[in-house]
């Protein structure tokens, strides 16, 4: 069978499903990708929280499949939503790429003032980690990755936060330090590929050799403990695990104050549990954030 892949026309989405197409090609398996535009690709003025969350990145590609118009899509992890329609299945959880943020600047540290970032957790930890450091303003920022550092080099920031990941797949080499996991904990599922495709089995012999065990465990475990937490985008929250060793907090917007837990998991029944007794610890902020932002709790 010819597989039709649909992807969003980024150029690190298109980066992801090449290295897709790519594996299958490897593997005897003809394939071809069809780009489709998101209402996240068409919207840079407002705040991911503001216009559906990371999912509607995923919204239009999850719609195409169901109609029949591709047979999967392949996605940032991070991207897809903890709730999932009926007739698809997430097929295959690549091998991890670096799972960090990373801190993009091109000016002396001490000149920064202020910082770019598009999501609550990370503007919420620089805020917890510049609080004695009033001066430094942590300021919206939407785009792709080359429009995010064009718009550092066109010194509209003097320092940006991105995936290291995203550079990595597209072989970016930038000025800046990767920020450590245990300080800025990274959003569940950063730096993971996934393939979504319609559950059939034909389609699940296709991509099941993509697979990466340790990954999907990894990474389930993350989207367990998510999935009981709640919040998506929405809430100033990091959950990462590596190995079976987790760490998962939540912070208030302002980065003033946050709860976390630190577990070693060996199921993902664990992982839920943990997830449900996290979020009776972080209930407060989480509520507190989602007020804040108008949303329904």
């Amino acid at each position: 069978m010819n597989v039709r892949i649909g992807t969003r026309g980024s150029k690190l989405a298109l980066a992801q499903t090449n290295n897709v197409l790519g594996l299958l090609t490897e593997a005897g398996v003809p394939a071809e990708s069809q780009i489709i535009t998101t209402s996240g690709d068409a919207v840079l003025d407002r705040g991911l929280h503001q216009i559906g969350g990371q999912g509607v990145f995923v919204r239009e590609l999850d719609n195409a499949i169901l109609r029949g118009e591709i047979d999967a899509a392949v996605h940032s992890m991070k991207d897809i939503p903890a709730e999932r329609p009926d007739g698809l299945i997430t097929a295959a959880i690549l091998p991890r790429d670096p799972p960090y943020d990373f801190f993009v600047f091109n000016r002396p540290v001490e000149e920064i003032y202020s910082v770019g970032t598009s999501s609550t957790r990370r503007r919420a930890q620089l805020l917890r980690y510049y609080q004695c450091m009033p001066q430094v303003r942590v300021e919206p920022l939407r785009g792709n990755v080359d429009t995010r550092l064009s718009k550092l080099n066109d010194g509209l920031y003097d320092a940006i936060v991105l995936a290291e990941a995203g550079l990595v797949r597209l072989g970016y080499h930038v000025n800046g330090v990767r920020l450590p996991a245990d300080q800025f904990v990274p959003s569940p599922n950063q730096g993971t590929v996934a393939v979504v495709c319609r559950d059939t089995p034909e389609l699940r012999e296709v991509f099941a050799p993509l697979n990466d065990p340790q990954t999907a465990f990894d990474t389930g475990v993350e989207r367990r403990v998510m999935e009981q937490v709640g919040g998506g985008c929405f809430t100033p929250q990091g959950i990462f695990c590596r190995n079976g060793h987790l760490i998962a907090e939540v912070l208030s917007l302002d980065g003033t104050r946050s709860d976390r837990i630190v577990e070693t998991v060996t199921s993902f029944e664990e992982a839920t549990e943990i997830g449900i007794q996290f979020r009776e610890i972080a209930s407060e902020l989480i509520e507190e954030a989602r007020t804040a932002l108008g949303l329904k709790s």
